[in-house]
């Protein structure tokens, strides 16, 4: 039972391990899809650079570009895999608590069909 439970302790990394890097990647392909512009309409604003916390094209005077579609469904599958509602590494509790739980009652009924013959 323990090598399973050994198996389920690494499953869990390797999922922990996809999760993190598909949100690395998503996140890092949103940047470069968003192509942000370096034409400016005054040379006190600046350029226009990515800003990973709004994750919009931001100058230094605060005004920010829209982003393209491209840049917009990336950012939301990065949500879809991470922790926010209906995520997918939200569910990881649940996932644990039913492989362990099923895990148990199967010795249990191995135990107790064993005696019977």
């Amino acid at each position: 039972m323990f090598d399973k439970l050994t198996a389920l302790g690494y499953g869990i990394v390797v999922f922990a391990i996809v999760i993190g890097m598909g949100i690395v990647l998503l996140l890092n392909f949103a940047q470069t899809t968003a192509g942000c512009s370096t034409t400016t309409a005054t040379a006190a604003n600046g350029l226009y650079n990515w800003n990973s916390t709004s994750q919009t094209c931001m100058n230094t005077s605060g005004s920010s570009q829209t982003n393209p579609t491209a840049t917009t469904n990336l950012l939301s599958m990065s949500t879809y895999l991470g922790t926010g509602s209906g995520g997918l590494a939200s569910w990881t509790t649940t996932i644990i608590a039913l492989a362990v739980g099923l895990l148990f009652l199967g010795a249990f009924f191995i135990k107790k069909s064993k005696g019977r013959y």
